[in-house]
């Protein structure tokens, strides 16, 4: 573990030796995702579609996991966590932020850094990433799942968080005044812990470099779906086609349950390969159907590829 840490802070160090910056440029964060091709905020972070990310909402946990396994992204899942409201969903576009053990030589480095950028100096640098957060962005740090004197943020910087991002945080670390970031109409968060004590002993490197959330590794404007039952994780690449999978597999759960209410079909001919009958007799239930999840012209556009 000590070969990895110090590894990843030499690799750290020289992007800010080297490139003398805390967060990328545009064209180095465009680089983080070459496969996307639609919005990209100006700073070159892409910029997922608010639609995307409200249909995003009612997709499950593993239907998200599914398909990105198939599409060969195992490491994107991270769960056990502390929830501040369990009983709602979030989604939104990742800004990420790596922390680490203070080192003061290097932590000196960083706020010289932040200085010549214009970051604003008084408080400490884990206000940083707060500044930069968009309307739908989710504040993503790695503190390396420090509990104690690892408290990135209370219920100010909350405040500060949701007044620019209407959102919330998934920290691998922990926060203070629980009782005081509840109260946060519309703000979330999944943590590891929470602690009264204060930020200590501990340092901002990076903005919007890739990061490690326990299990997954995340990157600058990944599309992120936190529920009770974990966080995805989903390049920003694939999310459109992720959701319409999911929203299909949806709609085919939907009949097949219903069909299965009625009599018509067996268990077993529902959870296999689809016959030609009950591929048409879907296709005339969706036709009917007034509420579908996604545009009408979206859903004849997938089913052309479907293979049943």
């Amino acid at each position: 573990m000590k070969h990895f840490y110090f590894t990843g802070l030499a690799i750290c160090l020289s992007w800010l030796v080297q490139a003398q910056q805390i967060t990328p440029t545009e064209g180095q964060l465009k680089s983080l995702s070459p496969e996307f091709k639609g919005e990209r905020f100006p700073d070159g972070r892409p910029k997922v579609s608010d639609e995307l990310l409200m249909r995003l909402e009612k997709v499950s946990v593993e239907e998200a996991w599914g398909y990105l396994r198939n599409k060969g992204y195992q490491n994107q899942f991270e769960n056990d966590w502390i929830i501040i409201d369990d009983d709602r969903v979030m989604t939104g576009r990742a800004v990420t932020a790596q922390y680490m053990p203070l080192r003061n030589d290097f932590n000196d480095l960083v706020k010289k850094i932040g200085k010549e950028e214009g970051r604003v100096q008084t408080g400490g640098t884990n206000s940083w990433p707060i500044d930069i957060l968009q309307e739908g962005d989710i504040y993503v740090a790695d503190s390396y799942g420090k509990i104690v004197d690892g408290t990135l943020i209370g219920d100010n910087l909350g405040n500060a968080i949701y007044a620019k991002s209407k959102r919330g945080v998934v920290f691998y670390g922990s926060v203070r005044d629980m009782a005081g970031l509840s109260e946060i109409e519309g703000f979330n968060g999944w943590i590891k812990g929470h602690d009264p004590s204060y930020i200590q002993q501990m340092m901002l490197t990076t903005i919007n470099y890739p990061i490690r959330i326990g299990r997954a590794t995340v990157l600058p404007g990944d599309a992120v779906l936190a529920n009770r039952y974990g966080v995805v994780f989903i390049p920003a690449h694939l999310l459109a086609d992720l959701v319409i999978n999911a929203e299909f597999i949806m709609l085919r759960d939907q009949f097949g349950i219903q069909r299965l209410k009625e009599g018509k079909y067996s268990a077993g001919e529902i959870d296999s390969k689809w016959s030609e009958p009950i591929v048409k007799d879907f296709l005339e239930w969706v036709n009917k159907k007034e509420d579908l999840p996604m545009r009408r012209a979206d859903l004849d556009e997938f089913l052309k590829e479907r293979n049943w």
